[in-house]
């Protein structure tokens, strides 16, 4: 179930994974005189940061890891509340938790992702961040989150795990919010196995995320530091072999957005063509989506049920650990006050959206959000046409 940075792995990664092994210098930190110290922790940070167009980036042990970490860096805390969209991968939600903080549910609108116009109703006196999800490679309406933010002074928290390379408006997701986490998970853009990335352009949020991951150390220490420590912190760090993959991955990520673009955009031309009428798409809300997923949304609920059971998949509403209803841990979940801010079916507008979409995969191949069938990043221009005719063929039948 690989995103598509798992499908062009190659020589290119070996490379920069020898060129590690041959010293045998595994630490993220070193010297660079020392001429065993590859430094691919940092290269890569930097050349992160380039593409994102901020001023730092530092890596992590995992996406949960850099959600926690800017959480952290903006002050939140026990009892503070953080506004999540109710569609999202459960870290997004758990990693409030995690660290003290209370997750707010919000709805989503047909892009799946946060809808604006519902976020200024979850404000509290309480609330310390908003965190919307650029949810399977979406932007999020980031203008519009971004202005109910300023209005009420509160900071913005993109996660952006789901979309690396995704631009709105000509700039990169992971640059409009005060700070920001990305993953390279198996399943991402771009992959390590597991590692994630934090990106800001305040100095003060980039040394306080830095110092929760490395144990409250100031960035970019190279030994021991006695009586400099910012912050009570814990070790989230990330060593030089995971991050020499990450790099070779990451020069390879204007070629996989080109390829994704390219081939979801024939595989929906081939079932547009197919003359299917009661089915739509979902908003995109800007052309600089990475276009990881074609979803499809059908009149009604039936139908769309017998849709997904042609197709041997689950609509979106029945898929796992993404949809709110499902992440039983989190609506059992209780505050200090013995209260239980969130509950199943709380988010009716969100609920019917789901209940009315399925996925379509174009380059993650994920059963977990029901996207097992589709294509792939590789996909030939013949596999396409296969698979949209197919489409076409069982679904046709059904909402005609």
């Amino acid at each position: 179930m690989p995103g598509p940075g798992a499908y062009l792995f190659g020589d290119e990664e070996r490379k920069e994974v020898l060129d590690v092994l041959e010293t045998g210098y595994l630490s993220r930190y070193g010297q660079e005189s020392d001429p065993r110290f590859k430094h691919k922790v940092v290269t890569l940070e930097q050349e992160f940061a380039k593409k994102i167009g901020v001023k730092h980036a530092l890596a992590t042990n995992g996406g949960t890891s850099s959600i926690m970490a800017a959480l952290v860096a903006l002050g939140v805390g026990r009892g503070d509340e953080v506004i999540v969209p109710g569609y999202t991968f459960v870290a997004s939600i758990s990693a409030v938790i995690a660290i003290g903080g209370t997750p707010i549910l919000a709805e989503v609108d047909e892009s799946l992702t946060m809808d604006p116009s519902d976020i200024e109703g979850r404000i509290s006196k309480r609330t310390k961040a908003i965190m919307p999800v650029h949810m399977l490679g979406n932007p999020s309406d980031i203008e519009r989150i971004m202005a109910v933010a300023r209005k009420h002074k509160i900071p913005v928290l993109e996660d952006a795990c789901q979309s690396l390379g995704a631009s709105y408006k000509g700039k990169m997701t992971g640059s409009y919010g005060a700070i920001n986490a990305f993953s390279l998970n198996i399943n991402k853009t771009i992959t390590t196995g597991d590692a994630g990335m934090v990106t800001t352009d305040s100095d003060e949020l980039y040394e306080r995320a830095f110092g929760y991951h490395d144990q409250g150390h100031k960035p970019l220490r190279m030994g021991l530091e006695i009586g400099a420590r910012s912050l009570v912190g814990i070790n989230l760090r990330i060593n030089e072999l995971t991050d020499a993959v990450g790099l070779a991955q990451l020069r390879k990520l204007d070629t996989i957005l080109a390829l994704l673009r390219d081939k979801k955009r024939k595989f929906k031309e081939a079932i547009v063509a197919g003359g299917i009428r009661n089915m739509g798409y979902r908003t995109i809300n800007d052309p600089g989506e990475i276009a990881t997923m074609l979803t499809v949304l059908f009149p009604d609920e039936a139908a769309t049920r017998k849709v997904a059971a042609a197709l041997n998949v689950k609509t979106v509403a029945d898929s796992g650990w993404h949809v709110y209803n499902h992440m039983e841990q989190i609506l059992s979940w209780q505050d200090e006050q013995g209260r239980r801010p969130n509950r199943k079916n709380m988010l009716t507008k969100t609920d019917a959206i789901l209940c009315r979409a399925v996925n379509l995969s174009v380059g993650v191949v994920d059963p977990g959000i029901g996207a097992n069938f589709g294509i792939t990043v590789l996909s030939t221009d013949e596999e396409i046409a296969r698979k949209a005719e197919e489409f076409v063929k069982k679904v046709k039948p059904i909402v005609g």
